[in-house]
């Protein structure tokens, strides 16, 4: 991310008027390899691989704020490998983390992991170690730290069914669980910014929060979200629900997150009003439908129609409903840029 367009992010974060409205992706494994023109495993076996991936995206649309910029990750086996999951890799599909839990009665035998030492984590680090001088040379910076959220961990250590149903069967374990994974989280996001002092932004992705109802929200989510998203005082705490978001938008202000990236199901207008008005959003068309699968025409109007009834455009950042989807071709981002362009040019009323 250049030194612009973190600026441009915490202008719209503090809600002052930016003009064009700025477009932003959140783009990692699932769709830079194959764009690229890499397998999957190349990209995260090599890093050379990894760093021309992301410098070709970074190239190709200088209009575009790529988020959390250069991610050094492992798909969903970063974080759940520290605490010892099997990982699974293959040539060209996702990375799978095995369960770590049988049950969740084994929850209070686990404890946190040190980042410095286990797991793929000294590899995040050693990655962003060796590229950051040729980073900082194409003009970017890294800027956030990054880490699954402490429900989207738990479900990977005991399968998403078999947590869900622990919230009922045994809360007294899942809190030990959740405590366990946010001490971790807590240390983890420190360790990052510890090491690259340009951090100065969290991003926390957990879509597992989305399946939680207003009871479960506030017992389980809402105060471990809290506390890993104050692991340092951060002027941009992004959070990336793309589940059911409606009962995280109201509580964004309580978690401390002030830029949200939801779900394509709820509209742009709607956010802003439950998260009144206080929280830069990031959104919304439809990744896989629309933004991977649609004409680059439905792409440009669908950016116009995500607008539709927003007067004040202040706190959006146009993107989809979720992180880049596999499959999206460069002529649909730069429908995307476009449609973002054409409402420049004719402002919503």
């Amino acid at each position: 991310m250049t030194q612009s367009q973190w600026e441009t992010l915490v202008r719209v974060v503090k809600g002052e008027p930016v003009e064009p409205i700025p477009v932003g992706f959140i783009v990692d494994s699932p769709w830079l390899p194959a764009w690229a023109g890499m397998s999957m495993l190349d990209y995260f076996a090599s890093e050379e691989h990894w760093l021309d991936a992301h410098s070709k995206a970074a190239e190709t649309f200088p209009d575009v704020i790529f988020l959390p910029g250069f991610w050094s990750e492992y798909g969903m086996c970063t974080e759940p490998s520290a605490f010892g999951a099997k990982c699974v890799w293959y040539e060209n599909d996702f990375p799978f983390a095995g369960k770590v839990l049988n049950d969740i009665a084994e929850a209070r035998r686990i404890t946190p992991p040190d980042p410095r030492t286990d797991g793929l984590l000294p590899f995040v680090i050693a990655r962003l170690r060796h590229m950051q001088q040729r980073i900082r040379k194409s003009g970017h910076f890294i800027r956030f730290a990054v880490a699954r959220g402490p429900l989207n961990i738990a479900s990977f250590f005991m399968g998403t069914t078999e947590f869900l149903t622990a919230l009922r069967t045994d809360p007294d374990g899942v809190h030990a669980l959740l405590k366990t994974i946010t001490t971790f989280l807590e240390d983890w996001l420190q360790y990052q910014k510890e090491c690259f002092p340009t951090i100065d932004g969290i991003l926390l992705l957990d879509d597992i929060v989305g399946f939680c109802g207003e009871d479960d929200f506030r017992e389980f989510a809402l105060p471990y979200l809290k506390q890993a998203f104050a692991a340092f005082n951060a002027s941009i705490r992004f959070f990336h629900n793309d589940a059911e978001g409606t009962v995280t938008a109201r509580h964004c202000t309580d978690i401390g997150i002030n830029l949200f990236n939801f779900s394509f199901q709820h509209s742009i207008a709607e956010m802003r009003e439950l998260t009144n008005y206080q929280v830069a959003l990031l959104g919304n068309i439809p990744p896989r439908d629309i933004l991977a699968l649609g004409t680059p025409n439905m792409v440009r109007q669908a950016v116009i129609d995500s607008v539709r009834g927003v007067s004040d455009t202040r706190r959006i950042i146009l993107s989809c409903g979720g992180g880049m989807p596999p499959d999206v071709s460069s002529d649909n981002i730069h429908a995307f840029v476009a449609g973002r362009d054409a409402l420049t040019a004719n402002p919503p009323a």
